[in-house]
């Protein structure tokens, strides 16, 4: 038995709205990054600001985010981008709101201007095909996005390994399935992201078929190196502590 920060122990029965949603960040950014404080979020002047160059209010989800976590760039930056509420505008469709790109530009995050008025909206993506569904709720598009943000958030304690079906396998049966919905790979729609854990182990599978990439976080050095035990991938980080 452990008392370490475990995301799939803490997730045990899944994020049920919004409050869950802010209570996981708050206990997940505690313990993988630094806690949220005053400061942590962007002024209701900010958010006014936006709303008013929209012609709309924003969503209550949305909202919370950025007044919750919004500066936080650690949270929300590392890899792709949570947009300032100063840059937010619909898509050229005029169907999305877009709040969230991918790093190179080649994929967006959005809500659907039709839903804009619900309280925890649907989200979509698009990566050149046109907008797709992504999660059913921002508050989980807000989870999502902290879990891949620190999963990406240190140059030394994360690595990369494409995985064959055995080693697939391995993963599955070695680490807790974090019970949080399946959602499809920005790269390749028909292909859903699943995560899992352990005790200052966060790992994220992308694929579910002969061949899937995963990426791993550790919270310290042995925790990864506990990871590289269990799966002889062929790590592609060479910064990282092999």
């Amino acid at each position: 038995m452990t008392d370490r920060f475990d995301v799939g122990e803490v997730m045990l029965s899944g994020i049920g709205g919004r409050a869950e949603a802010w209570r996981f960040i708050r206990a997940f950014a505690a313990e993988w990054t630094r806690p949220l404080r005053e400061g942590d979020g962007v002024d209701h002047e900010e958010l006014r600001d936006a709303e008013q160059a929209l012609g709309f209010e924003l969503p209550a989800a949305l909202r919370e985010a950025y007044l919750l976590f919004g500066r936080r760039d650690d949270l929300t930056r590392n890899q792709d981008r949570l947009l300032p509420p100063r840059v937010l505008e619909v898509d050229e469709s005029g169907e999305v709101l877009v709040f969230r790109d991918e790093n190179q530009g080649v994929a967006s995050w959005g809500i659907p201007v039709a839903d804009i008025a619900e309280l925890d909206p649907p989200v979509v993506m698009e990566h050149g095909e046109g907008w797709q569904p992504f999660l059913d709720r921002v508050s989980l598009a807000c989870v999502e996005m902290v879990l891949t943000e620190v999963l990406f958030g240190s140059e030394y304690l994360e690595n990369a390994a494409e995985l064959p079906a055995e080693l697939i396998s391995v993963v599955e049966a070695n680490y807790q399935r974090v019970n949080f919905p399946e959602y499809p790979m920005w790269s390749e729609p028909a292909e859903p992201v699943r995560w899992f854990s352990a005790p200052g182990q966060l790992l994220r599978l992308d694929g579910a078929g002969e061949w899937a990439w995963l990426f791993v976080r550790g919270r310290t050095a042995d925790d990864l190196r506990r990871i590289y035990g269990l799966i002889p991938g062929d790590w592609t980080l060479g910064n990282a502590l092999l």
